[in-house]
């Protein structure tokens, strides 16, 4: 599979502009679209548009399980119609960055926090990744679930904040907060681990938990997780810090709230 022709745009607001040859698809998150050229031609697939031995009842329940790991239900696929390279561009959905991912490069599959995925091309899967673990899956931040993408080409993961890849060796090991992990490869082994002392968890600021990785494999890291992001302008908010007057602030607290409803439902 050839890989995407793409340009990352942007620094803290970034979007993907792809050029596709004739006859050339990708696949978006729905709702992600910014422009395209004339020739491109636009239509939504259930789940990521895979095949299943089950026929369409099969797909429709690969679709719902898809909508656990924080994707949408349907998905969008571009193709290009013309005879000339035609362009696409999608945008991220909140302030941070894109990352392209090569798939062959990480084993040909991924594991990403809920909702990571952006962009990517026709014929990956995205599919549950259970946390086997009881312990991992009740503190590690994102549950029971996360994403597994898999297949080959580019994808493009979206995450808060600055990005840091970290290439970890077979004895390395590093420790992370539970809400700054996005995407691992499969080889990386992920675990939660006590932060130590019961005066650290209470008054150290970092919670009770910790997410230790170890190698081999690449794990990506955010600087900034939206719920930490939108705790501080709720906070701001509530304490009366930002200027303005009384029903100024209701109406900021009010417009906070529908913005973590609607990118919850996404």
């Amino acid at each position: 599979m050839t890989a995407l022709n793409y340009t990352i745009h942007g620094h803290d607001l970034q979007y993907i502009q792809v050029t596709l040859a004739p006859d050339e698809q990708m696949m978006a998150e729905q709702g992600a679209m910014m422009y395209t050229d004339q020739a491109i031609e636009m239509n939504a697939v259930l789940g990521d548009g895979s095949a299943s031995k089950f026929g369409a009842i099969g797909r429709f329940v690969n679709a719902v399980k898809r909508r656990f790991t924080g994707e949408s239900l349907f998905s969008s696929v571009y193709t290009n119609k013309g005879f000339v390279a035609q362009d696409v561009a999608v945008a991220a959905p909140s302030p941070g960055q894109i990352i392209p991912i090569q798939l062959q490069e990480q084993g040909g599959t991924l594991i990403c926090q809920k909702g990571a995925y952006l962009a990517g091309q026709v014929g990956q899967k995205i599919t549950l990744a259970f946390q086997k673990r009881i312990r991992v899956g009740l503190l590690g931040g994102e549950g029971f679930i996360m994403q597994k993408i898999s297949g080959e080409g580019t994808v493009f993961v979206h995450a808060s904040g600055t990005l840091k890849a970290v290439e970890l060796g077979p004895t390395d090991s590093l420790k992370i907060d539970t809400g700054c992990l996005v995407a691992m490869s499969s080889t990386v082994r992920y675990d939660i681990k006590y932060t130590g002392t019961l005066k650290t968890s209470l008054f150290g600021g970092e919670g009770l938990f910790y997410a230790t990785v170890a190698g081999p494999g690449r794990v990506w890291v955010q600087s900034l997780p939206m719920n930490r992001l939108g705790q501080v302008i709720l906070n701001a908010a509530v304490s009366g810090k930002s200027k303005g007057s009384v029903w100024g602030k209701l109406y900021l607290i009010f417009i906070i709230v529908v913005v973590f409803i609607t990118l919850a439902g996404k």
